[in-house]
């Protein structure tokens, strides 16, 4: 274990003993900082974070702070729970979550925030996403795996991006988008499916086909959405389209459309 002079260390933080600590570095009360997760100078992580194998933590990041929502005090049981192998560049903002939920904000593995990004409280962030420069989430947004937000992002509170979705740049969104889809614009409007970050990923043509008809069906058919979803019943057998369905009937904001 390496922690520079100049840190401060609660005494009740557990550090992995090949975890690094760099210069000017605050660590908050009841953190765990996992094996070979490295935390690079001028960052705060803040009390009750728990953090995983083979982080990277850069420079000026706030990890685990209070949340900014008026209702949270210092002395709450929330916490801040992060997976491994995660990249959290230069003055990312990753806040505690609240009472209002399970009191958690949670991020997953294998993520790739970039500099000035926000994820506000109780947020759920899945595995394997990418987020842009300036990508905000206020609280309670659910990201899925594989998502990619593009820079400037910005997601209003409470909205959920399904698995392997995609916005464009500076685009603004105040409503659910469902797995597979590509939106752009602020706000932000459906530009067909992330044909080729499926392809990436290994999704086959077939599959893929499939996809686009079940986009068709939600976006191009001018069907109502319980109409769209009846449709969709038909294909159900296919996976990808069964989880489309799941997506839309959980929503509780309505689609981005």
């Amino acid at each position: 274990m390496s922690i520079h002079p100049t840190a401060i260390v609660e005494p009740s933080a557990q550090i992995h003993d090949t975890a690094d600590i760099g210069p000017y570095s605050i660590i908050g009360a009841d953190v765990e900082i996992g094996a070979g997760t490295r935390i690079g100078p001028h960052v705060v992580i803040g009390a009750q974070t728990r953090i995983g194998e083979d982080n990277q933590i850069f420079q000026f990041a706030s990890v685990g702070e209070i949340s900014q929502d008026m209702t949270a005090k210092p002395s709450d049981n929330t916490w801040t729970l992060i997976g491994d192998r995660n990249v959290i560049r230069e003055n990312v903002t990753i806040n505690r979550g609240t009472l209002k939920e399970d009191g958690t904000t949670r991020i997953g593995s294998d993520n790739w925030i970039m500099a000035y990004c926000h994820v506000a409280h109780d947020c759920q962030i899945g595995s394997h996403t990418i987020f842009a420069n300036n990508a905000s989430l206020a609280g309670h947004v659910h990201i899925g795996d594989w998502v990619i937000l593009g820079g400037f992002t910005l997601i209003h509170q409470f909205c959920r991006m399904g698995a392997h979705s995609f916005t464009g740049y500076a685009s603004g969104l105040d409503r659910d988008v469902p797995p597979f889809v590509l939106v752009d614009g602020n706000p932000a409007v459906p530009r067909g499916i992330n044909t080729r970050g499926l392809q990436r990923r290994g999704f086959d043509r077939d599959a893929i086909r499939r996809i686009k008809e079940a986009y068709r069906t939600i976006y191009r058919k001018e069907l109502r959405l319980p109409d769209a979803v009846a449709a969709l019943r038909e294909q159900q057998d296919d996976e990808h389209v069964a989880s489309m369905i799941e997506f839309i009937e959980a929503s509780q904001r309505g689609l981005q459309r």
